[in-house]
């Protein structure tokens, strides 16, 4: 990239951290686009996530993640995914603070932990929210390097962290309530949080019974009329791009039904 082409991030403008949501987004990063990168290698979407203090919550996961997920021991956990969040506290007190995050379920609840974590470490940064223009199936991943730069220079100051990050916490305690009436006070200024509180609450409805994602699977395999996971996943990806779901979680509900049949 030409010196003249690079954003104008030099001078008296504040250190940039860049709290991404995935590896797969690290790898797309504009090399123009300077800051430290902090990448949340997590999917607390999928699984338990009880601890009522962070050290628990994050043996919770390491455990769940080792079991449920191949070639990912506890020690991976501990030494890619805790070490990177551990990086949120020793962000400087005059940083920006950018994170990269999409729509859907799955980043939704990421950012919200995030969000949560750089309250409990009193972080007062200016926190800038960075996401596509158009929530689809494919994200950040569907951008080139110059719409990565347009959507970094588009970023929106959070001013309703305190209120976000409380997402998180109702969200871990499975406070349903308190879950859509943020999301819908918020709604105004974040319409996408709503969508995706809803489909959370959608996973599990009130009375017992399949979640939505397990009735669009089951429907999908009728329609389609066979178990074969690529055609399944990708179906589901199409109707279900609120979920954000990867290959893995698709592929455990999908395993359930098929064995309970």
């Amino acid at each position: 990239m030409k010196e003249s082409n690079k954003p104008n991030m030099h001078c008296n403008m504040p250190i940039q951290y860049h709290i991404l949501n995935g590896d797969s987004l690290k790898e797309q990063f504009p090399e123009g686009l300077e800051g430290e990168i902090i990448i949340t290698r997590e999917c607390l979407v999928d699984g338990d996530v009880s601890g009522s203090h962070l050290d628990e919550l994050f043996r919770t996961r390491a455990q769940f993640i080792s079991n449920n997920y191949d070639g990912y021991s506890e020690e991976d956990y501990y030494n890619q995914t805790v070490s990177e969040f551990k990086k949120i506290a020793a962000i400087p007190a005059d940083a920006d603070i950018n994170l990269w995050f999409e729509d859907d379920l799955f980043c939704q609840v990421n950012l919200w932990f995030t969000l949560s974590l750089l309250k409990q470490h009193h972080k007062n940064n200016p926190i800038f929210l960075i996401r596509p223009q158009e929530h689809n199936l494919y994200g950040f991943g569907a951008l080139n390097t110059s719409e990565l730069l347009t959507v970094y220079k588009n970023r929106s100051l959070l001013t309703d962290a305190d209120q976000l990050a409380k997402l998180w916490t109702y969200y871990q305690h499975g406070q349903r309530d308190h879950l859509l009436n943020t999301a819908e006070a918020l709604e105004a200024k974040y319409p996408f949080i709503l969508a995706a509180v809803k489909a959370h609450l959608e996973r599990m409805p009130i009375g017992g019974g399949l979640g939505r994602p397990q009735q669009t699977l089951i429907q999908i395999l009728k329609e389609l009329e066979t178990e074969e996971f690529g055609p399944v996943f990708k179906e589901f990806g199409q109707r279900e791009s609120i979920y954000g779901f990867g290959d893995l979680q698709v592929k455990r509900m999908l395993d359930e039904i098929i064995n309970k049949r």
